[in-house]
């Protein structure tokens, strides 16, 4: 396991992703070449531009050279959406370096300490807890990949308690991934998505707070019930022979240890606690106060980053540990940000050879039958297919939603429930694609294959994709706004 903190993206990750967006770039370019220019008039509607659906033209193919494609991860930040993808990625910068120094101070797992030392002996509720809190940290702050070093903790707790290692990795990494997905105010994925729609920030809370409700019942119910079973028969595990020898692996990890950092770290606990709450009343206060939402998004990365590092020092950790952890944040996070911009590029390369409005213009044509339910599950599917591909959530919403919103428009889908539905797409299948490096690593950390892995998960994404569709739904039939 990586032993630099917080989130670290391995070279294969970069490079796999670099070469697919890569192409898309190039994909992109050809299309300026292949497809007529065209354009639609936009009109205002209560201060948001939006296309009016009977105005496309088709008008003369400007001068665009080839070149310039390679050049379109540099130029988008000139572009019009260039206060968007700075905010965006000085955000992105703020929450790494701030969670590494919670991992490197040990506060996160102090955290994690008080819970098991409170609950021990009440091992179900133990269960419900900890899965609460992993899903919390994936739907409030869009933490996925950074729990990864957690994960060898959570399956020698499971052990302990008399489970295996892919309740371990349930109640972990599963339960993240599942919370980033229902994601409340997830900033990567909501957050991003809902600016690029020109949304108010976090807006719609309400409705994603039933849906995190919705899934974290159904989650909890597929986990206890496997938990409960292997307890009563351990061979029937579907890792009970490899778990046998397994376990000497975790011999190191020291949970009576962990406990303990509990206590000593309390004032550090407090600490970061404090600046939770004002995140928490910038993500309720956005939706509803115009002058703060503007600034919301970089408010929370902000106040995420100043309390990780005000609670890393008040740890005892010293300035030496908590610099240590924010250069290790910065260079762990850093490769994405040219995967973010050669994905934002897609839309510039098309937008420059002006064929945006033709792409839209042809989709509009062959989807015009398509109902706004079915409009909405079309956008799902999309993402879930992209996803395939594309690992990084804010990276994809930069490539797709540019192309999904003003098509949802013309479809008579609102934003948010685009927005929805993308979430749903870009997070449910994180974690059943073997493209996902996370799921990769987690599993190498573990004796589970990806065949058992997908043997295990298959009846929980059956759950989760008709959860899904319904809250489409329900999101389609209800107007989900404001627009």
């Amino acid at each position: 396991m990586n032993e630099k903190a917080g989130a670290q993206i391995s070279r294969r990750a970069f490079i796999q992703s670099a070469l697919i967006l890569a192409v898309m770039m190039l994909a992109a370019g050809l299309l300026t070449l292949i497809l007529p220019a065209g354009e639609y008039q936009r009109i205002a509607v209560e201060g948001r531009q939006v296309i009016d659906p009977q105005s496309y033209r088709q008008i003369e193919r400007p001068a665009y050279p080839f070149w310039r494609w390679f050049l379109a991860p540099i130029e988008v930040l000139g572009g019009p959406d260039q206060l968007t993808l700075i905010v965006i990625l000085v955000f992105i910068l703020m929450v790494g370096s701030g969670f590494a120094v919670l991992d490197k101070c040990g506060i996160l797992q102090a955290g994690l300490g008080r819970l098991i030392g409170r609950f021990q002996n009440q091992k179900y509720l133990l269960l419900a807890l900890i899965s609460f809190f992993f899903m919390s940290l994936g739907a409030f702050f869009g933490i996925f990949e950074e729990v990864v070093p957690l994960v060898p903790l959570m399956v020698a707790l499971a052990y302990l308690l008399g489970w295996d290692s892919l309740v371990g990795l349930g109640m972990s990494i599963l339960a993240t991934n599942l919370g980033f997905s229902a994601a409340i105010t997830n900033p990567f994925t909501i957050g991003v998505a809902q600016r690029i729609a020109e949304l108010p920030p976090f807006s719609g809370a309400g409705f994603r707070a039933i849906v995190f409700v919705s899934m974290y019942g159904i989650f909890l119910f597929f986990l206890v019930r496997y938990a409960r079973r292997i307890e009563r028969l351990p061979q029937a595990s579907l890792t009970y022979q490899e778990d046998q020898s397994f376990r000497q692996r975790f011999q190191s990890v020291d949970l009576t240890q962990l406990q303990a950092m509990a206590p000593r770290l309390g004032a550090a606990l407090a600490v970061f606690g404090v600046f939770l709450v004002f995140i928490l009343l910038v993500l309720i206060a956005a939706p509803i106060v115009p002058a703060l939402s503007d600034f919301s998004l970089p408010l929370v990365g902000l106040l995420f980053l100043v309390g990780a590092v005000v609670a890393g020092m008040s740890s005892g950790a010293g300035w030496k540990t908590v610099g240590v952890a924010l250069s290790e944040g910065l260079g762990g996070i850093a490769p994405g940000i040219p995967l973010i911009l050669m994905a934002a590029s897609v839309k510039f390369i098309v937008a420059q050879g002006k064929v945006m409005d033709t792409i839209l213009y042809q989709a509009s044509r062959s989807l015009g039958n398509l109902s706004p339910f079915e409009a909405a599950v079309w956008v799902y599917g999309l993402a879930l297919l992209l996803e395939f591909f594309i690992a990084s959530g804010s990276a994809k919403a930069l490539l797709v939603m540019p192309i999904l919103l003003p098509l949802a428009d013309l479809l008579g889908v609102t934003r948010q429930v685009t927005v929805t539905a993308y979430c749903f797409g870009d997070g449910f299948s994180n974690l059943a694609y073997p493209t996902n490096p996370v799921l990769l690593i987690c599993l190498g950390l573990t004796v589970v294959s990806y065949p058992r892995w997908m043997r295990w998960t298959a009846g929980l994404w059956l759950m989760i994709g008709l959860a899904s569709v319904a809250f489409l739904a329900i999101a389609v039939a209800i107007g989900l706004g404001p627009f």
